[in-house]
């Protein structure tokens, strides 16, 4: 029978619990100039605010209009998000 103490039980138990856990990497180029990155940051950055921008300016005049107007148009206040996320980001 072998003894085991505790901090041989408490590494044992991190091992085991480490192999379960999901984890990822990221490899990113180091010869790209930091130039470059910076202007892909900010094409990436002005997209996302454009879409954020569509997306909440839908949505800010659909709500803005009254239960009529919105059958109308075929539409009732639940569809007003789902309408906003695909005209904003096609989804």
């Amino acid at each position: 029978m072998m003894v085991t103490t505790r901090r041989q039980r408490r590494q044992r138990h991190q091992t085991e619990t480490s192999s379960k856990m999901t984890t990822f990497n990221i490899t990113l180029p180091a010869n790209i100039p930091f130039a470059e990155r910076l202007s892909g940051f900010r094409v990436t950055l002005a997209d996302k605010l454009a879409k954020r921008n569509v997306y909440m300016t839908t949505l800010r005049e659909l709500s803005s209009l009254s239960d009529r107007d919105l059958s109308d148009l075929g539409l009732s206040r639940t569809d007003i998000k789902a309408i906003a996320l695909e005209a904003a980001y096609g989804k």
